[in-house]
């Protein structure tokens, strides 16, 4: 007797089981209780003050209260009840850069569909904004296992009607739709220019964690000689001498010069930076960030 041949909703669900229990099984094997702290913030309701101890940040001054001469005083804070968390996912046609299987937005997606999951879990609300050039794909934040695995199929499903990328203009769209402070990853190669100001915002309003995706070809391309290469993005060919010094010098200069700059801007603003590289197993690092997190009470 033949099996019927199963339906693409079919399909679609037995892959999304089959990763469900992959990023479980990881997840109950490396992650052991730390991954919560991924939806604990910095204290984000005022609570009360106190005077200011060795070792408390500047910032963190109630200068009002210490003008009265009685001290320095510091603002304390008390964690909301509710987390709300945004992933905020570039899915331009820079992302497509990788092994098959392993491409920059592959481990987007699978990083996405573990904190959905694990959101599940811990009760938190999480939604997604992706964008290119423009918004690409809005899921308000919500909670439970059907919102986890309505997000991953629409995230999965998701087919960006522009190759172009345009950072800023995506943070600035997600700064709109976000109403309240929360957690916000953005996730990005960051093969992008004039973003800074529009992450900065990004950083001051919200407990921003930012995760940069790196693929081994783009820092130390292969010597093949002439060969035609294809802009992902705007879609023009030029033929390159890949073997020459000068080509590869610019290359890796290139690639040198994007992960400085955007870890530059996260130490100025103290925000937490992640740098994943295609090829490694992404979970042990990301344990290592929330547990940094949690031991901080957030952001440090």
């Amino acid at each position: 007797m033949n099996t019927p041949e199963a339906t693409p909703f079919q399909q679609l669900v037995r892959r999304l089981r089959q990763m469900e229990i992959r990023i479980l099984k990881t997840a109950d094997a490396q992650l052991q209780g730390d991954f919560s702290s991924v939806f604990k913030g910095t204290g984000l309701e005022f609570d009360d003050v106190r005077l200011y101890q060795y070792g408390d940040e500047v910032r963190a001054i109630d200068w009002a209260v210490s003008s009265k001469g009685h001290g320095t005083f510091v603002k304390t804070y008390k964690e909301e009840r509710e987390q709300s968390v945004l992933l905020l996912l570039d899915v331009s046609a820079s992302q497509q850069v990788g092994a098959q299987g392993r491409r920059k937005l592959d481990v987007g997606r699978d990083i996405c569909g573990l904190l959905a999951l694990a959101a599940a879990r811990q009760e938190a609300q999480l939604g997604i904004f992706a964008f290119s050039d423009q918004k690409e794909l809005f899921l308000a934040p919500g909670k439970g296992i059907r919102h986890a695995y309505a997000l991953i199929k629409r995230l999965f499903d998701l087919e960006p009607r522009s190759r172009q990328t345009n950072v800023a203009e995506g943070i600035k769209q997600a700064l709109g739709l976000l109403k309240r402070r929360s957690i916000v990853l953005l996730i990005s190669d960051f093969i992008d220019t004039n973003y800074e100001r529009e992450l900065t915002m990004l950083a001051r309003k919200h407990d921003l964690i930012v995760v940069q995706l790196l693929d081994q070809r783009e820092r130390q391309f292969p010597p093949l000689g002439i060969i035609p290469l294809l802009d992902q993005e705007t879609g023009r060919t030029v033929w390159t001498n890949t073997s020459s010094a000068a080509f590869r010098a610019r290359y890796r200069a290139t690639y040198e010069q994007n992960r400085e700059q955007i870890g530059q801007i996260c130490r100025r603003h103290r925000t937490e930076f992640l740098s994943i590289a295609t090829d490694s197993d992404f979970v042990p690092q990301l344990v290592s960030l929330f547990r940094r997190r949690n031991q901080r009470g957030g952001r440090g």
